[in-house]
């Protein structure tokens, strides 16, 4: 044995060759082609004939000219054309670009133009979008339509139909090829694509196998009640990877009596939500009216959880719940309170507040702003490192730049770790907020209340709400002599951004408070509203 290591180009190859996520479908084909693999409505879908599906749908994308590296964007709501399209995208090698569907249409404009997509699948639903797409996105030169399409307008299913048969094979990928462009604000309003590959996704789905829903095989069925565009679609990979079935709600409409009835008939074993979401289905008479003690796993993650909710959620499910911290630039992998810690008692061993510990094979780090790890107890902004760290932002430097410090990811929130190592997360960085499980950022909102003639001067601030976590309060000064209220400005904002980025309070104030160098100091204003409102937070809902 030579007593030399080798340099790394002498033992490795530069290219470090993975599996296509795609291939997981073959893998499922193979196995249990006649297992379902699939649930929505009256739809049905075994192993065999989604992977058909699959191989259709890539083969009609080549035929569109799609290839390695091609973005393609899909803009659509839960459906099993949406979810198809991930691995087809994957199999030939291109980049999947979903968007939230509640997206307006100058928003996807946006999200089209920056990620360089050449192709689109655009729900029927959407028709505003997809024509604003096609009548202002240059770099867009193919929509297809899914689900029912008006004459003259190309429609993915009798393409689809016409293709199957057709097995293209999986595209070779390195570990650093993309496979999704997962749209984030990061730290700043305006959004961003973090590049996902194949490699930190395979690292990612073992990841989250591991630590958020151990054991889960093909026996097992997993419940969809949020978009599949962000982060239900990496808990869905998840599910693929074991051969578990995945079951959607009928429609985009969040029915919790469909839910738990779904539940009851499908035996579902486990599902990803937020926050809200969990609350409302520990309330609803439903939870006690359908059988749901199938329910291993019930994943929450995207906000804090109010500690009288969890408990009432503890009592009514059990220990079942399981609390993850985790950007989507981290891919949802920074810490995990597994259900065995989840206890509905305040004993002397029952960690208030936490967001769990380091997820397997992943680092945190509390730092100063020099970089400098903090003891114990001492507050700092949560840094990680790990293969579930995001390749960086999408043609992006300045932002790339600013995101990370010797190695290690910023996330811009803040927070200690105790001495075993669990992480509390106590502030954020940014003025940022979550209200529902959706990061919302002020700067983008106040731009577009600024547009509006009557508005000299503006300031959003997120508010604590029982219901969502926090709510958007957006502080207002008129100019000289104009007048607006809050209905009027609800209504001139709801068409210029996403219905729940809206504020669902407008104040009007003769002038905001101001720093001695004329800033505007967000805490002042959120105590100021708190003094007035005191106990009572009066919340008026534009949504």
């Amino acid at each position: 044995m030579s007593g030399s290591v080798p340099h790394r180009g002498d033992a490795m190859p530069v290219s470090r060759r993975v599996m296509n996520l795609a291939h997981m479908l073959r893998q499922n084909a193979r196995r249990f082609p006649d297992r379902v693999a699939f649930e929505w409505g009256d739809l049905s879908l075994t192993w065999r004939v989604l992977e058909a599906r699959v191989a259709a749908m890539a083969a009609v994308l080549i035929a569109q000219g799609a290839c390695k590296g091609m973005r393609i964007l899909v803009h659509s709501s839960n459906c099993n054309e949406m979810f198809e399209s991930m691995f087809a995208t994957f199999r030939v090698g291109a980049v999947w670009v979903p968007t939230n569907f509640r997206l307006t249409p100058a928003e996807v404009i946006e999200l089209a133009r920056d990620s360089g997509a050449e192709l689109m699948l655009c729900h029927a639903d959407f028709k505003d979008h997809a024509d604003a797409i096609a009548n202002h996105v240059a770099n867009v030169r193919w929509i297809g339509r899914i689900g029912p399409s008006a004459a003259g307008v190309t429609a993915l299913a009798p393409l689809v139909a016409e293709k199957l048969g057709a097995n293209p094979p999986d595209c070779a990928v390195d570990y650093d090829d993309p496979c999704w462009f997962f749209f984030t604000s990061g730290t700043t309003g305006r959004s961003k694509a973090a590049v996902l590959t194949h490699g930190q996704m395979a690292f990612v789905i073992n990841n989250h196998l591991s630590d958020l829903v151990p054991g889960v095989d093909e026996s097992d069925a997993s419940l969809v009640v949020a978009p599949l565009s962000h982060g239900a679609g990496v808990h869905q990979l998840n599910q693929v990877a074991r051969g578990a079935k995945t079951v959607l709600l009928a429609s985009d409409r969040f029915d919790i009596d469909e839910a738990f009835r779904l539940i009851a008939t499908h035996r579902v074993s486990n599902l990803f939500t937020v926050p809200t979401i969990l609350k409302m289905l520990a309330e609803h008479p439903a939870a006690d009216t359908y059988d749901h003690s199938s329910l291993r796993f019930i994943i929450y993650a995207g906000a804090p959880m109010y500690r009288e909710d969890q408990k009432f959620a503890l009592r009514k499910f059990g220990k079942v719940l399981v609390q993850y911290f985790g950007l989507g630039e981290v891919t949802g992998a920074i810490t995990v309170l597994p259900a065995a810690l989840h206890d509905e008692a305040d004993g002397a061993n029952t960690r208030l507040g936490t967001c769990g510990y380091e997820r397997t094979g992943m680092q945190v780090s509390i730092q100063n702003e020099a970089g400098e790890e903090q003891p114990p107890e001492v507050t700092g902004e949560i840094c990680v490192i790990g293969p579930a760290v995001f390749a960086g932002y999408y043609n992006n430097p300045e932002a790339n730049a600013k995101a990370f410090r010797k190695g290690w990811f910023r996330t811009g929130d803040l927070g200690h770790m105790d001495a075993q190592g669990f992480v509390f997360i106590t502030g954020r960085a940014s003025d940022m907020y979550i209200s529902g499980g959706s990061n919302i950022y002020p700067r983008e909102i106040e731009e577009k209340i600024l547009s509006h003639p009557a508005i000299a001067e503006v300031a959003v601030v997120g508010m604590p709400d029982a219901k969502w976590g926090e709510v958007g309060v957006a502080v207002c000064v008129l100019r000289a002599g104009a007048q607006i209220g809050e209905a009027e400005l609800a209504t001139y904002l709801a068409g210029k951004m996403a219905r729940y980025k809206l504020p669902k309070r407008f104040l009007f104030w003769d002038a905001l408070p101001k720093s001695g160098y004329g800033k505007v100091p967000k805490r002042l204003i959120r105590e100021k509203i708190e003094a007035e409102w005191g106990s009572h937070r009066p919340v008026s809902d534009h949504s």
